[in-house]
């Protein structure tokens, strides 16, 4: 690298070029993959701040930091099974999402633990997202806690299509348009499904409140 001093005497054509040209995902996926795993740091400092901000909205912000860093340990170890067709954002994404489901598995691991930790007002918060017409959010005070904790658990019980359109129309704030570009289906297909969905969601939080 030439000091300061030299810069001056550098040609024309040659003082922009000192910058190296950032690799795109495919390329340092396949560095990676051959052995040059320091790369894989370019790819944290290039998707942190998704990663966060999907974390954050699924998790408490005392647990943000550690399930982020669980995220990317996941997506390290995936790597060799990373189809490129899916695109490595929507990947990586699918991957936050399921290791936020994780996190709640492990503390919700069935509905007595689950409705046992609610408070009045979180009960009462449930019942208004059980009686609430379709279109509304889930994520309006999802992060509280304890009542968050119940709507994952609830949420665990769901087929895996099921689960993933939820995520993304209520809890990620998608389009149905943007969701069914994520997943690759018909927009009718996503509104039949998502509408679908949430009434079975509906259905596991009513009959998890009654009194046994």
């Amino acid at each position: 690298m030439p000091s300061l001093g030299l810069i001056g005497s550098l040609p024309a054509d040659s003082r922009h070029k000192t910058e190296p040209v950032p690799l795109n995902d495919a390329e340092i996926i396949r560095r990676v993959l051959d052995g040059d795993t320091d790369l894989f740091e370019q790819m944290l400092n290039r998707y942190k701040i998704r990663v966060f901000g999907i974390v954050g909205r699924h998790v408490p912000p005392d647990d943000i930091e550690e399930v982020a860093h669980d995220v990317f340990i996941r997506v390290f170890k995936s790597l060799p099974t990373y189809k490129y067709k899916s695109g490595f954002q929507n990947w990586l994404s699918s991957i936050a999402v399921r290791t936020c489901h994780d996190y709640w598995r492990s503390r919700y691991r069935s509905r007595e633990v689950a409705v046992s930790s609610l408070s009045q007002s979180h009960r009462k918060w449930l019942e208004n997202v059980i009686t609430e017409e379709p279109g509304v959010s889930f994520s309006e005070e999802i992060d509280r806690k304890e009542a968050g904790g119940i709507v994952r658990w609830a949420l665990y019980q769901l087929p895996e299509k099921d689960k993933t359109v939820l995520e993304l129309i209520y809890f990620q704030d998608y389009t149905i348009k943007e969701a069914a570009a994520l997943l690759g289906w018909k927009e009718t297909t996503v509104k039949v499904r998502s509408f679908r969905s949430r009434r079975k969601l509906q259905k596991i939080l009513e009959d998890a409140m009654k009194p046994d």
